[in-house]
């Protein structure tokens, strides 16, 4: 009996809110590791040392992604996409759970940051499968014309997840120091299991989608799928880690070094950050529609490529803005990253759905963007802390940022895309 074809409401739903989920997750550990993990978890260390071991933490995550998205990927590519997403939001949920229960050190010493280092690992492994498999089950169901806009909806899940999960903080804020080191900071990560039943509900209803469908039709389906990528496309999987290095170069700078750094350098305090982040969100998530919509039209990759360009080219005003101290400053600051992200955003889904061969197509977007994601993500708040400790300014910090979104430009206009990549009017 023939899959039921899934209503476009419920595709894009099922595709939104499962990343949804599994970004709040990641978020709120980035979150707690720039306020308050080093502290709890690291107190027989100095200040800055408990600072770049919270986020050595937190990178762990990202080192985990690559495995995750090459073993997921290969099951994706095996099996299918749907009985992923319903392992990778498992995954990231419950330990994401398990560390809002996580003792401290001061309960049961070395073991704690050792089983935090353990929970995000796995966080890290079942994120590295989600994006992959959350695009494709979209742009898989979509014309050519509209990959991009159907992927689009899995890349919602970023800013909307970086959104709840600034809610969340915010709205144990206004705790005192001590009540919001002893128990406040386990609030957001307790709340993640009523969302994973949520995403559970919704994602539980999805079909496999028609491009899987049909390589299973043909008996194409590849053995070793990873294995095959590299033999096949393995110019494409370099070129594509690298141009997947920018939005998270840049996400993170903003969503988690910023908290550090705009709270012990600049001054600002914790509510009044999280919220000029939290009001850049809604311009990010309008922009990242209106650039799938423009990448429909014009081709993913050029409209990727100019949101690279413009990363580069808002490193160093980002700084500048936040270093003057003054709140309206820093919002147009984040606001700018906010579209910068988002031109990228809007257009990588469909251009990675284009990049890669179906047989594959799981292992390739999944390795490649969480590739380019440990590079941008897990590096970028450790390489700025030593920098900023090395040299007490931020502009090597900025150069740093540039250098990174240089990279992902250059091996955006190198890429080679198909014909059908570019949609005439």
């Amino acid at each position: 009996m023939a899959n039921p074809t899934p209503s476009r409401r419920s595709l894009l739903l099922a595709s939104c809110v499962g990343t949804s989920i599994e970004w709040y997750d990641y978020y709120i550990f980035g979150t707690a590791a720039a306020l308050v993990f080093g502290p709890l978890f690291y107190p027989s260390f100095s200040p800055l040392a408990g600072t770049l071991a919270a986020f050595g933490t937190f990178a762990v995550g990202f080192i985990a992604r690559p495995l995750g998205g090459a073993v997921i990927g290969h099951f994706g590519d095996r099996i299918g996409r749907k009985a992923m997403l319903v392992l990778t939001l498992m995954l990231t949920g419950f330990s994401t759970f398990l560390i809002g229960v996580l003792p401290t050190y001061a309960a049961i010493g070395v073991a704690a940051p050792l089983l935090l280092i353990l929970l995000r690992l796995v966080q890290g492994f079942g994120v590295g499968g989600e994006w992959g498999g959350a695009v494709l089950v979209a742009t898989e169901h979509a014309t050519p014309r509209q990959r991009a806009l159907f992927g689009s909806f899995a890349q919602f899940g970023v800013p909307i997840g970086l959104l709840t999960s600034n809610l969340a903080f915010l709205a144990i804020a206004g705790l005192d120091d001590e009540d919001f080191a002893a128990w406040g900071w386990r609030i957001p990560f307790l709340l993640s299991i009523a969302l994973l039943v949520v995403g559970m509900v919704v994602r539980r209803k999805l079909s496999e989608s028609p491009e899987f469908r049909r390589v299973q039709e043909n008996k194409q389906v590849t053995k070793m799928p990873v294995v095959t990528l590299f033999r096949e496309q393995p110019g494409t999987v370099a070129l594509a880690s690298l141009a997947a290095i920018a939005p998270p170069a840049v996400g993170y700078t903003v969503m988690v070094y910023m908290l550090n750094y705009g709270t012990s350098v600049v001054g600002f305090d914790r509510s009044t950050l999280l919220t000029l982040i939290l009001l850049s969100t809604v311009l990010w998530i309008a922009g990242i529609y209106v650039s799938a919509r423009c990448a429909d039209r014009w081709g993913s990759k050029r409209v990727y490529a100019i949101g690279a360009g413009s990363a580069v080219v808002w490193a160093f005003p980002l700084f500048w803005l936040v270093n003057t101290g003054s709140a309206v400053a820093a919002l147009i600051a984040f606001m700018v990253a906010g579209v910068v992200q988002a031109i990228m955003a809007g257009a990588q889904g469909g251009l990675f759905t284009e990049l890669f061969d179906a047989r594959v197509r799981y292992s390739g977007a999944s390795i490649a963007y969480q590739l380019g994601g440990m590079v941008g993500g897990a590096v970028t708040p450790l390489v700025a802390v030593s920098l900023f400790a090395a040299t007490g300014s931020s502009t090597p910090i900025a150069l740093y940022l540039a250098l990174l979104c240089g990279a992902s430009l250059v091996a955006a206009l190198v890429i080679r895309t198909p014909v059908r990549d570019v949609a005439t009017v």
